[in-house]
């Protein structure tokens, strides 16, 4: 069984990357594993060597230093450095994920403890093959070793769309976002294929003033959605919804959603089945929560932001039912300080036609508008939804 894992591990790692680029690789597996031994003894088994601080200093490196290729190069795809988060801490919550990754089998350590297990280079190997944003760093690192930024990988020409998301709605505005990069390329790949590829600012708290409604408006019908909420003691924490929102009183989305935590450490909190609460938007209603919800139940959110703008809660004692995700923020009633919504993929066909504004899900309000002789000032001035595509 070992020998045919062996054997299938080697062929995913030829079939991965180029004899030049093994060689390379090679070279930094040896360097940080603290040996130039072959991977194999005569024995035929692999020699495990002891992990060390220069592993996590490697990791850190390489991160830090594909992100300065990538600005070097021009190649953030309209995300800026001066407008994102603190990039040097987002690499050390990356940096920790993703050493969390390399574990023996059957042992669950956290990266503290990780320093205490050996690991050899098959091992090393398997992790590179496992963990997609370390083979999405090497082959950009390998790339500027190796001056092949324009050489074909398995028969496709290298692109940074490999690490992170085109990015639409900061690059000439002055709005600044809690993400920081790192943690853009932490969330890409746990996204749907179809929603990796490009990212564009639909709310923000600190450019669409602090509003449910407006909240609420913005965000209607516009496909899959990633929500940022940063708490007031500096946790940021959010939701994939993998579907529209819409206004109504009953739980809405499908088993694609998911909650997350960017920090103070990072986390993917998938569906668990118990339950089909994965989307919850509701507001005007006297008899239901009002608010924007996800997992749980009413009144016991995973994720929860009150319809009174400014508070909500993330409640999971132990886990939240239908994430498994455990408490999100701080503290379990939290205080918002910006909240950002972000629309991930193209605006489906289907949401096209559909209407943009809180009034047009409401004919009763629209009434009493026209009652009282009120116009409504929104229409005509609606963004038409075409950003220009920023390099």
């Amino acid at each position: 069984m070992g020998n045919s894992e062996s054997h299938s591990l080697q062929g995913a790692w030829r079939s991965q990357f180029s004899a030049e680029e093994r060689t390379f690789l090679s070279d930094i597996f040896d360097s940080i594993s603290g040996s130039n031994t072959p991977e194999e003894t005569k024995g035929g088994k692999a020699p495990k060597q002891q992990l060390t601080l220069a592993m996590l200093k490697f990791i850190e490196d390489m991160i830090m230093s594909v992100i300065h290729l990538l600005k070097h190069e021009k190649m953030l795809r309209g995300w800026s450095m001066e407008k994102t988060g603190d990039c040097i801490l987002g690499t050390s919550r990356l940096t920790a994920y993703l050493m969390s990754e390399l574990k023996a089998k059957g042992e669950d350590l956290s990266a503290e403890y990780l320093h205490t297990v050996e690991f050899g280079q098959s091992a090393i190997k398997d992790w590179v093959y496992r963990a997609s944003q370390i083979s999405s760093f090497l082959h950009a690192l390998v790339a500027m070793a190796l001056h092949l930024t324009k050489s074909q990988y398995k028969g496709e020409l290298f692109s940074p769309n490999q690490v992170l998301p085109q990015c639409l709605g900061i690059k000439y505005s002055g709005i600044f976002t809690v993400l920081d990069i790192p943690s853009v390329i932490y969330l890409k790949p746990n996204l749907p294929s179809g929603n990796q590829s490009q990212w564009k600012l639909l709310f923000s708290s600190q450019a669409h003033g602090e509003s449910f409604s407006r909240f609420s408006t913005q965000i209607l019908h516009k496909g899959p959605t990633l929500l940022i909420v940063k708490d007031s003691l500096g946790y940021i924490f959010g939701g994939f919804a993998s579907c529209s929102w819409e206004l109504k009183p009953q739980f809405q989305g499908d088993s694609r959603c998911f909650l997350f935590t960017l920090s103070p450490n990072l986390g993917i909190y998938t569906c668990t089945g118990y339950n089909d609460h994965y989307m919850y938007l509701n507001h005007g209603q006297q008899t239901m929560p009002n608010g924007l919800g996800m997992g749980g139940q009413h009144d016991y959110f995973g994720l929860w932001i009150d319809s009174n703008y400014g508070k909500g809660h993330s409640k999971a004692k132990p886990r939240c039912t239908t994430y498994n995700s455990p408490q999100l923020s701080a503290k379990e009633h939290f205080t918002i300080d910006t909240v950002e919504v972000w629309m991930v993929g193209n605006l489906p066909e289907s949401d096209l036609t559909k209407t943009k504004s809180v009034l047009d899900t409401d004919p009763e309000a629209q009434a009493l508008l026209e009652m009282i002789g009120k116009t409504r000032v929104s229409d005509g001035l609606r963004d038409p939804g075409g950003d220009e595509e920023e390099e």
